[in-house]
């Protein structure tokens, strides 16, 4: 008999905060039950989502919808559809999220940011779970799970007028609040260790764990970014690093608290050098990140920094940055291509 497959990572930990997550979830997987879950960006919202999802035992898919990313315009044709000549480009009928995961969940994160129109057919698709593709009559029906998710206080947004107060009654059946990492920061091992064999695995190199040093620098940091920035961290610090051992220089300056790398240098000489000094420094570790995170593929890194690989390739020229030696040995052909 196979084994169960392990928690999610936001799942992780022994503090009573998390333990408490991993009760209530248990008792309402298998229900058909919508859920909001509130909590700080990064503390593992969309984690949770999934992890319900797959306990829910529910055969369809696990759609993913980022409410804040699309404009409102976009946002109903995502979550509804659309039909042919509907709006400009629209050439053919298109379903939407909703019919995408019949049988199975919806995610709809930042659920703060739907406009009060959105809000309004939400609140008749929560109640009745029917729709109208835009620029259709036909009524359409789909069996979905929803979820949804905010970082935002949504009865403050509803005293304030920006949030109708049916539809925050409507999603507020099963609240779960996920906990900020600083405020279990006793699970800070625990999680690292997990994001470290995991980043291991992708990077494709041996690494054991943490020099004292470095443990004792994530016990000590705040993690403002949550799991999420734990995550990141870790694999920086895999991805980076040569040891078979994290150091604490190879995790980011702002874990570290390191003046040496997160101070802008002070200007010295004339001043019209000073912006470019200033500049510099950001610029160069931003790069590095996203190269990191990426396993040094320069299109991916790119693609995250929001420019194209020629622009990188000047960035990295222009800033004299030898890819070649800063990648870890297993990246260093992939490096050296960025730096030639």
């Amino acid at each position: 008999m196979p084994s169960a497959a392990p928690p999610a990572a936001a799942m992780l930990g022994e503090h009573p905060a998390i333990r408490a997550v991993g009760d209530v979830v248990g008792r309402i997987a298998a229900t058909p039950v919508s859920v909001l879950v509130t909590g700080e960006t990064g503390t593992g919202k969309s984690l949770l989502a999934r992890e319900i999802h797959r306990k829910s035992g529910r055969p369809g898919r696990f759609v993913e919808v980022a409410c804040g990313s699309l404009p409102e315009t976009l946002l109903e044709s995502e979550l509804f559809g659309h039909v042919a000549g509907a709006f400009t480009g629209a050439v053919a009928d298109r379903p939407g999220k909703f019919l995408q995961a019949d049988r199975g969940t919806i995610f709809l994160d930042e659920i703060a940011t739907a406009s009060p129109a959105l809000q309004v057919r939400l609140l008749r698709v929560l109640q009745t779970m029917q729709f109208e593709p835009v620029g259709g009559t036909k009524t359409q029906a789909a069996d979905v799970r929803v979820i949804l998710a905010t970082n935002e206080n949504l009865e403050r947004l509803v005293a304030e007028g920006r949030f109708r107060g049916d539809l925050f009654w409507r999603i507020n059946v099963v609240t779960i609040e996920m906990p900020t990492l600083r405020d279990r920061a006793a699970d800070v091992p625990l999680l690292a260790g997990h994001f470290l064999r995991a980043a291991a695995a992708r990077a494709g190199r041996r690494v054991e764990g943490f020099t004292p040093a470095a443990a004792a620098a994530l016990a000590a940091h705040a993690w403002p970014g949550n799991v999420r920035e734990l995550e990141h961290a870790v694999e920086r610090a895999v991805f980076l690093g040569r040891g078979g051992l994290v150091d604490v220089a190879d995790l980011p300056a702002a874990v570290t608290g390191s003046p040496a790398t997160l101070a802008i240098p002070r200007p010295v000489g004339p001043p019209a050098c000073t912006l470019k000094i200033a500049l510099a420094h950001p610029e160069r570790q931003m790069i590095l990140d996203a190269l990191a995170r990426h396993g040094w593929r320069r299109d991916a890194a790119a693609k995250a920094l929001g420019i194209n690989r020629t622009t990188l390739y000047k960035k990295v020229k222009r800033l004299g940055m030898d890819l070649a030696a800063l990648a870890p040995s297993d990246q260093a052909s992939t490096a050296a291509s960025v730096s030639r």
